[in-house]
């Protein structure tokens, strides 16, 4: 799979937020991070590149699935490693000392710390995405999901991230949550 080909992944009809837009300003971001080695920012390029390669907001596995097609597609020496920071996208937990995993989530995350307004498009992005969920139960699901993140001690394990975006980030899980009800 190309570069081509795995952009094309992310034009696929259904992805109204986890689409090639999101895998752009990912990059961007991933671009503004210092202090990192060449090799530690090609490894966390492809893990931006093919996080979200599988995405179906009916399945589970989206993580795994992914994942495994980076180990298929990307260099030997760094598919393991990309594999393992796809996986850390399931649940956003990164262990202390992980330093490329508190990167790679902060920069996943980033979009909770965003301006109000790009905050707000991309809420109901996700809800289209989740179209095939009622409001009930969607509300019930997006409050869950929301609520973990608002009620971590850290929202972005990566310093940098946090100082930047917790703030603003708590403030947009508060306005959705209060809109949800």
């Amino acid at each position: 799979m190309n570069r081509d080909e795995l952009a094309a992944a992310y034009t696929a009809a259904g992805r109204h937020y986890h689409n090639l837009a999101h895998i752009e300003d990912c990059l961007a971001a991933l671009a503004r991070v210092e202090g990192i080695s060449a090799a530690e920012r090609e490894i966390l390029a492809e893990a931006i590149w093919w996080h979200d390669v599988v995405y179906d907001p009916t399945r589970p596995d989206n993580e795994e699935l992914s994942a495994q097609l980076a180990e298929r597609h990307v260099r030997a020496d760094i598919s393991r490693e990309v594999g393992r920071l796809i996986r850390l996208t399931k649940t956003h937990d990164v262990q202390s000392g992980d330093r490329l995993g508190a990167i790679l989530i902060s920069i996943d995350l980033s979009i909770l710390g965003a301006e109000p307004a790009r905050y707000d498009a991309y809420a109901a992005a996700i809800r289209q995405e989740f179209i095939h969920v009622g409001d009930a139960d969607y509300r019930a699901g997006r409050s869950r999901v929301l609520r973990h993140f608002a009620e971590r001690p850290v929202i972005f394990p990566d310093p940098g991230f946090a100082a930047t975006y917790d703030r603003r980030a708590r403030d947009n899980l508060a306005r959705e949550l209060s809109a949800l009800g």
